[in-house]
C-alpha cells in the first residue's frame, strides 16, 4: 500500500508542530524523512511559533484553525496509547481502507498541548513513557511514519 486508500486516493498527512526546528542536526534528519515519505504520501509539516508568553488556549485556537476538515486527528502526548511500528502501520492502512484520506498529527511545544486538543483528538499517541524534546519527537514521528508506510508497502526498511 503506497498510502493509497481503497479508492486509489493518496493519503494526506499533516503534522502541526508548535515551535521551529533550529538545530541543523534536527533539520537534516527531518528533511531526510520528509524526502523519503514523498514516495508514500502527501506530507505537509506546519510550524507554528512557540511563544512562551502565550497561553495554551491561544495555541489551541491556532492549532485548531490549521487542522484540515475531515481529518483524523492524532495528538502526541505522554498519556496516550503506545503503538509499536507494525500497529502504527496497521492504523494508517486501516484508515486508508475506511476512506480516511487526511490524518493530522499534532505536536505541542515545550509545555505540551491544551487538554481540549488531547481530549478531542481521535487518537492520543504516545511514543514512550519517556519525555523527549519536542524537536526530537518530530524527527521520531517522521521516522516512524516512514517505517509504518514502508511496512505497509512491503519494504525492507523495518527489520
Amino acid at each position: 500500500m503506497s498510502c493509497n486508500g481503497h479508492r486509489g486516493q493518496m493519503l494526506n498527512i499533516k503534522i502541526i508542530c508548535v515551535g521551529k526546528l533550529k538545530e541543523k542536526f534536527y533539520i537534516d534528519a527531518a528533511n531526510e524523512y520528509i524526502k523519503r515519505l514523498s514516495g508514500y504520501c502527501k506530507l505537509e509539516v506546519m510550524e507554528l511559533p512557540e511563544d512562551y508568553q502565550q497561553s495554551l488556549i491561544k495555541e489551541k485556537v491556532q492549532i485548531e484553525s490549521k487542522i484540515p476538515d475531515g481529518a483524523m486527528t492524532v495528538a502526541l502526548c505522554i498519556e496516550g496509547r503506545e503503538f509499536d511500528s507494525k500497529e502504527l502501520s496497521a492504523l494508517l492502512q486501516d484508515s486508508a481502507v475506511k476512506g480516511i484520506s487526511k490524518i493530522c498529527f499534532i505536536i505541542g511545544g515545550s509545555v505540551g498541548l491544551h487538554d481540549d486538543l488531547k481530549r478531542n483528538a481521535n487518537i492520543r499517541f504516545s511514543m514512550s513513557k519517556l519525555t523527549f524534546p519536542h524537536n526530537l519527537a518530530r524527527v521520531m514521528l517522521l521516522e516512524q511514519l516512514y517505517r509504518a508506510l514502508n511496512i505497509s508497502g512491503g519494504g525492507k526498511y523495518h527489520k
